[in-house]
């Protein structure tokens, strides 16, 4: 990779990895739903007057819009709310990976390697760890909605394969209008007139800020340099360097919001980027090793 093109990987995961300190701090002003609702309006608009929409039929671009969008960021922002810590929801939401392999084999009929499964189950031996340190620095409510914001980006993941090669970047534009609306609904029915009207009264240059970095920064610039990396070198060298975002997010929360690992968390934020690792790059070790040993690849 291009030494200019590394800097912009970097920018990406610097950028997608503090997205969750961000949110923490607008959930101190701005209820759930509606800061995402906020988020994608912000999004949308006004990048859809002047970015293509992507060749896809219309049910696809809702269901890329109604899971990666709205179901993800519904579940994450909740979590975040009431009790996941910023850092360990960059590294569960992670687990999209196994989720996104899981429902590859169910609705694509896609096949697991062996070191998918070794990845997978080492994972999921860390997340069980996570999980088990339900203390005042993590709830297991929290815990459980980040696992669902997981399942929701991994399902936007198979409607992303089914649609085939579109433009990312109008894909994550006319994707971000399908949200605004539900997650104004969501916010009125589970939040109430009364919280959103006091968050758009009391709106100030912090929560503006955090809007800004999470529409344009999180979404339309972080997408639009990952989607320029993926069109330049093949997924299998770009796609790694997304096992960075955990890192900035675990490192950007320790030093902006003093936010600590119990033991047990820290041995499954291991376990979960160990397997991470399995995951992305045992097929090519294992093949490397066939190759040194004479035996024909898979």
């Amino acid at each position: 990779m291009a030494p200019k093109d590394l800097m912009l990987a970097l920018v990406v995961i610097v950028v997608w990895g503090m997205n969750f300190v961000v949110i923490k701090v607008g959930l101190d002003d701005i209820p759930p739903m509606l800061l995402g609702s906020l988020r994608f309006l912000l999004a949308a608009f006004p990048a859809v007057l002047f970015i293509k929409r992507p060749q896809m039929p219309l049910r696809w671009l809702l269901a890329y819009g109604g899971t990666i969008s709205l179901g993800q960021f519904a579940f994450l922002f909740s979590a975040m709310k009431v009790g996941m810590p910023a850092g360990l929801a960059s590294l569960v939401l992670q687990s999209q990976a196994f989720f996104t392999l899981f429902f590859a084999v169910l609705f694509l009929g896609e096949r697991l390697r062996a070191s998918n499964l070794v990845g997978l189950m080492i994972a999921a031996g860390g997340l069980l760890l996570i999980g088990m340190q339900g203390d005042r620095s993590m709830t297991l409510a929290g815990f459980l909605l980040t696992i669902c914001a997981a399942s929701m980006w991994a399902l936007g993941n198979i409607v992303t394969r089914k649609v085939g090669k579109v433009n990312l970047v109008g894909l994550v534009v006319w994707g971000s209008l399908i949200p605004p609306i539900p997650f104004f609904a969501l916010s009125w029915v589970l939040e109430g007139p009364e919280a959103i009207g006091g968050a758009l009264r009391g709106f100030g240059m912090d929560s503006a800020l955090v809007l800004i970095y999470l529409a344009f920064g999180a979404t339309i610039l972080g997408y639009g340099l990952w989607s320029r990396l993926l069109s330049r070198y093949p997924a299998n060298t770009v796609a790694p360097f997304s096992l960075l975002v955990p890192v900035v997010g675990l490192t950007s929360a320790a030093v902006l919001l003093d936010e600590h690992l119990g033991l047990l968390q820290a041995v499954g934020a291991l376990l979960v980027m160990l397997g991470l690792v399995i995951n992305v790059g045992g097929g090519w070790v294992v093949g490397r090793l066939r190759t040194a040993f004479g035996s024909p690849a898979a």
